[in-house]
């Protein structure tokens, strides 16, 4: 299983973790993506079946202190973020402006 972060422009800011099986994981984070905006993962599936994998991920919620990692990020209502997502949709290529030198250190390993 794998643990999906959700972002979304609720008040709350809650930021949940749900549990995402390998396969749900992979149909939402193609091609070494752990970045997805729900827009974009909506329009490559098709409402449908991405309305049914994210239904059944919505059954698996995980406490933040029981969460072993978080694998991916989904972002929801942040169009406003768009242009700052890298367009590999990977966490590791993002514009070294938008992260500090620690962060580029590492992602310099990768």
């Amino acid at each position: 299983m794998k643990n999906i972060q959700i972002i979304d422009g609720a008040i709350n800011a809650t930021y949940s973790i749900f549990q995402a099986t390998e396969e749900e994981y992979r149909s939402i984070f193609p091609n070494e993506q752990d970045i997805e905006l729900v827009e974009d993962f909506f329009a490559r599936l098709g409402d449908d079946p991405a309305s049914l994998i994210l239904g059944r991920i919505w059954e698996r919620p995980v406490r933040k202190r029981d969460a072993m990692g978080i694998h991916g990020t989904l972002f929801f209502d942040n169009d406003h973020r768009k242009e700052y997502i890298p367009q590999s949709k990977r966490e590791t290529d993002w514009d070294e402006t938008l992260i500090n030198q620690a962060q580029r250190n590492l992602f310099s390993n990768r």
